[in-house]
């Protein structure tokens, strides 16, 4: 059975993790095709927004024990993070594109690492968000000390991790974990609502937009000053500009085109 299922409808790339019978825990077929998958939605020009979300009951429950017990003993488990997480949570970062995870159910451990690495979250008020690493003598991985601490701060982020506690959708969205929660039943239906305007928004512009704010952590006013005088010099020369300039003074909604 394919691990991962791939469509695109109406400008919209959906990704679905398709493990339901170990709550889409990740093994190297899934991280592989996952990657794949990414990599599809990135260089196709069709394609404006990518949703991830996971079949059956969870989003996923985060690495897959038992495959990784039956790994080759002499892969060191850097190396497999290396080969694995690490590239497919760095191309979500480049993606010009909005990535947004739609959580319902478990989403623990990498799961939920992969969740924090997309652009938008947004939760059925079953999710539940768990990192139960310290209960194994481990520390998170997939990304979760970069994106956990700048979304809810570097205490909230130490106790959740260090306490291996399972939190639930209002928590998560009380914290900032998540953008919105809703009813289980109007999940799917939200979830393409907001994909649908971000599939219409002008792409470029979103792709600056997300590079220049992930690359502010770890730079100087200088040069995220810098980044924006760049970044609206390339932008004012598209096609999506002149469209927005062109709709502001016909007083008409802008139809862009992700040019």
């Amino acid at each position: 059975m394919e691990t991962i299922r791939f469509e695109v409808q109406d400008k919209i790339a959906t990704i679905t993790f398709n493990r339901p019978r170990v709550l889409n825990a990740f093994n190297l077929e899934l991280h592989e095709e996952f990657y794949h998958a990414l990599s599809t939605a990135r260089e196709d020009e069709a394609v404006r927004c990518i949703v991830l979300r996971g079949e059956g009951r969870a989003f996923s429950a985060g690495a897959d024990l038992k495959a990784m017990q039956e790994r080759d003993e002499t892969v060191d488990v850097g190396d497999y993070l290396r080969q694995t997480y690490n590239r497919t949570i760095k191309l979500m970062t480049e993606i010009e594109k909005p990535v947004v995870a739609t959580v319902h159910g478990p989403a623990h451990g990498a799961g939920l690492g992969v969740a924090l690495a997309a652009d938008f979250r947004i939760a059925s008020e079953s999710a539940n968000f768990c990192l139960a690493f310290i209960k194994i003598g481990l520390m998170p991985d997939a990304g979760t000390h970069y994106f956990l601490p700048r979304l809810i701060g570097l205490g909230r982020a130490l106790e959740l991790a260090a306490s291996g506690e399972t939190i639930d959708a209002k928590q998560a969205y009380a914290m900032g974990l998540v953008n919105r929660v809703v009813s289980d039943d109007r999940l799917e239906e939200e979830t393409i609502q907001l994909a649908t305007q971000l599939a219409s928004m002008p792409t470029k512009a979103f792709g600056y937009m997300k590079k220049t704010m992930l690359s502010s952590f770890e730079s100087d006013l200088s040069t995220v000053l810098e980044a924006e005088a760049q970044g609206q010099s390339i932008l004012a020369n598209t096609e999506d500009h002149r469209e927005g300039v062109a709709a502001f003074y016909e007083k008409r909604k802008p139809v862009f085109k992700g040019r």
